[in-house]
């Protein structure tokens, strides 16, 4: 029997982009907000644009999804995948539009982009290198290349155990994250074009 992958429908997601790269790579997906069927998924993905705040207060609204999130992602060992927003809501606390709680499931907080070159500008938009860090090895899925990143703010990991890859806008910023099952991409996979494929087909074949 083919798993099935929830993507989280919260209104503040690329949901067909998502969903076409996903299809593109063999997934089976459900698209949803129901608590009963991602107790039923296999393999959860978080997407997100937009703000931190506006993220995480649409993902509060929707009854039952955060909770139902924790039983599966931190108590059923469920394989997930945050994307951008998706993947920031995963830090302990978020700085965009006033200080918002994340979900806390990586230590850390998300703040605004500040380069130390001042030509550099934000938001952070366009093709960058991805460079994968030691503590990606156990992940088996991130893989050096190039990739799609729009942001103006960046996840700052609170032990770099958890940072799983690197990418350079006039400094270091952390491009992945991860811990036991659970990863979290800075950057668009479904934007990156084959890189990206690669890697959203590397999640469904990742056994953590």
């Amino acid at each position: 029997m083919a798993e099935t992958v929830a993507l989280v429908d919260y209104g503040a997601g690329n949901l067909h982009s998502v969903d076409n790269a996903l299809r593109k790579v063999g997934a089976t997906i459900t698209l949803t907000a129901d608590p009963a069927v991602l107790r039923r998924a296999d393999r959860i993905v978080l997407p997100g644009v937009g703000s931190f705040a506006a993220c995480a207060e649409g993902l509060r609204r929707v009854p039952g999804v955060v909770e139902t999130l924790e039983e599966r992602v931190l108590g059923g060992g469920v394989p997930f995948l945050g994307i951008c927003v998706g993947m920031q809501l995963l830090a302990t606390t978020g700085h965009e539009h006033g200080e918002t709680a994340g979900l806390d499931w990586i230590p850390g907080d998300v703040r605004r982009i500040e380069p130390a070159d001042a030509s550099i500008k934000v938001p952070h938009i366009g093709w960058n290198d991805v460079a994968p860090t030691p503590h990606a090895r156990q992940h088996e899925v991130i893989e050096e290349g190039e990739a799609y990143f729009l942001h103006s703010y960046h996840f700052h990991a609170a032990s770099g155990k958890n940072v799983l890859a690197m990418t350079d806008h006039g400094g270091g910023l952390v491009a992945a994250v991860g811990r036991d099952n659970i990863l979290g991409l800075q950057f668009h996979p479904e934007k990156s074009q084959s890189y990206g494929l690669g890697i959203l087909a590397n999640f469904l074949e990742w056994r953590p």
